[in-house]
C-alpha cells in the first residue's frame, strides 16, 4: 500500500465464507486452507465482528494464537458502526476486537460498510477522535473504510479524514456501481490503499453464468470465467490487494495459482476486449438494459436509478435470493444511508425521460421493480430505519445541546 514499507500479498483471504459444519465454522477444514494459502505467500487476512455470526474474529485470534505467524501476517478487521453511539462505545468494541483476535494491535482497520449519510452521523458521533487515538495510542496501525455507497458520495468521504485506505466492491459489472472506476481511481490519486472486495460478486460470476456470456467464456476454454474475472481486477494497477472469500479447497488452489501470474498490466488487449463484451453479455441478459450511464441523475425526489436497475437485473439474472434483496433494501434505502433512494421514491415525474439515452420507461420500471422486489418487505424494513435514525438524531441531538 502507499506510504507503507509492509508488502502485501496480491491475494487477501475473506474470512468471510469459511466452510462451516453444523451451524460453526469448520475448524479442521478452516485450518488446512488458512495454512495452505500462508504456505503459498498469503499475508493479508480481513475479517470483521459480524462474520460467521460473531464467530469469525476469535476463529481467527485462536488461528494464530495456535499456529504462531502473527508477525508476519496484516490482519484486517471492521468497526460495526451501528453498534456504536459515541466514541466511547467504539473504544470499547475495538477493545473487545483486540481481545477476541488476541492480538495487542490490528494492522488494518476500517469503518464498516459506510454510505454518504452513515458517515455524516459517525463525524457526529466524533469517529474522527476515535481514529486518531487509535493510532496514536497503536491499538490500530492504518485507517480506512468499506465502501457501499453511491458514487456521488464516495469522493468526499475520502477526503473528509486522512485515510490510509479504502475497500470498495469493484468486478466486471462494478465500473459505475458504488465506488466505481472513478472511485478507485481517485481514491489512488488521494494516495490511498486500495483493496477490492467481491471480485467475483461472492462467487455468482463464478457458478450462475447466463448461456449468452458462457458462450463468450467459452472461447478461451484455458481458463475459467472466475480466472478472466479475477484477471480483470487485478490487472488496475490502482489496487492494493484483492479479497476472496474462499469456502472450497478447489477454489483456494485455483486462486493461488492465478494470484502467483497477477499484475497490473497482466492481460492482452483482446483479452480486455472479450471480458468487455462478456460484461455486456451479462447486462444484457438482465431484465433492464440500463448501462450506468448516470445520465437520469440527480432525481428530483432521490431515487438512486442506476443502482436500483442494477441490483434488481442482479437479483433477476445471477441471485435470485432474500438475502440480495435485504442487502439492497439497507443499502439503497435509507436504513444504512440515511437517504431513501428506492423505486418506490418515485413519483412518476418524468424528469427523467428526458435525460436517458436508452429511452427507458423508467417511472413505469420503478412501479414494477417496487411491487415485484421491494414489496412490502422494503417499506417495512424502510419503516424500522426511520424510527431508528429518529431515535439516533434525538441522542447526537441531546450530546450536541440540540433539541
Amino acid at each position: 500500500m502507499p506510504n507503507d514499507d509492509r508488502r502485501l500479498s496480491v491475494l487477501g483471504f475473506g474470512i468471510m465464507r469459511l466452510p462451516t459444519l453444523a451451524g460453526r465454522i469448520d475448524r479442521k477444514r478452516a485450518d488446512a486452507m488458512l495454512l495452505s494459502a500462508l504456505k503459498a505467500g498469503v499475508n493479508y487476512f480481513d475479517t470483521a465482528h459480524p462474520y460467521h455470526a460473531g464467530q469469525s474474529e476469535p476463529y481467527l485470534g485462536r488461528f494464530f494464537k495456535e499456529y504462531g505467524r502473527r508477525n508476519d501476517v496484516a490482519i484486517a478487521t471492521k468497526l460495526p458502526h451501528w453498534r456504536t453511539r459515541s466514541q466511547i462505545e467504539m473504544e470499547n468494541m475495538l477493545a473487545e476486537q483486540l481481545k477476541r483476535l488476541r492480538t495487542s494491535h490490528i494492522d488494518y482497520y476500517l469503518i464498516h460498510n459506510i454510505t454518504g449519510g452513515s458517515w455524516e452521523s459517525l463525524v457526529k458521533r466524533n469517529v474522527m477522535d476515535f481514529l486518531d487515538g487509535a493510532k496514536k495510542s497503536g491499538k490500530i496501525l492504518k485507517a480506512g473504510f468499506s465502501w457501499h455507497g453511491i458514487p456521488e458520495d464516495f469522493k468526499p468521504v475520502v477526503d473528509s479524514y486522512p485515510w490510509d485506505f479504502c475497500q470498495i466492491q469493484y468486478s466486471i459489472l462494478d465500473e459505475r456501481r458504488q465506488a466505481g472506476t472513478a472511485g478507485l481511481e481517485y481514491a489512488a490519486s488521494k494516495g490511498l490503499g486500495v483493496v477490492v472486495m467481491e471480485p467475483l460478486r461472492g462467487g455468482n460470476l463464478a457458478a450462475k453464468i447466463p448461456k449468452n456470456v458462457m458462450d463468450i467464456w467459452r472461447e478461451r476454454p484455458d481458463r475459467t470465467p472466475a480466472c478472466w474475472a479475477l484477471s480483470w481486477v487485478w490487472n488496475r494497477p490502482e489496487i492494493s490487494t484483492v479479497l476472496s472469500g474462499l469456502s472450497q479447497e478447489s477454489h483456494l488452489n485455483e486462486t493461488l495459482a492465478l494470484a502467483n501470474e497477477a499484475v497490473p498490466g497482466m492481460l492482452r488487449t483482446e483479452e480486455i476486449d472479450m471480458i468487455s463484451r462478456a460484461r455486456d453479455a451479462y447486462k444484457a441478459a438482465g431484465a433492464i438494459g440500463c448501462t450506468s450511464c448516470r445520465y437520469c441523475m440527480p432525481c428530483p425526489f432521490g431515487v438512486s436509478i442506476p443502482e436500483v436497475f442494477d441490483w434488481y437485473n442482479e437479483w433477476k439474472t445471477i441471485r435470485h435470493s432474500l438475502s440480495q434483496r435485504l442487502f439492497y433494501i439497507a443499502t439503497v434505502g435509507a436504513v444504512l444511508s440515511g437517504r431513501n433512494g428506492l423505486a418506490s421514491q418515485c413519483t412518476s415525474c418524468g424528469i427523467c425521460l428526458k435525460k436517458c439515452p436508452q429511452s427507458l420507461p423508467i417511472p413505469h420500471l420503478m412501479k414494477t421493480i417496487s411491487r415485484e422486489y421491494e414489496g412490502t418487505l422494503g417499506r417495512t424494513i424502510n419503516r424500522i430505519g426511520k424510527l431508528v435514525r429518529r431515535r439516533r438524531n434525538l441522542r447526537e441531538g441531546k450530546n450536541h445541546g440540540g433539541e
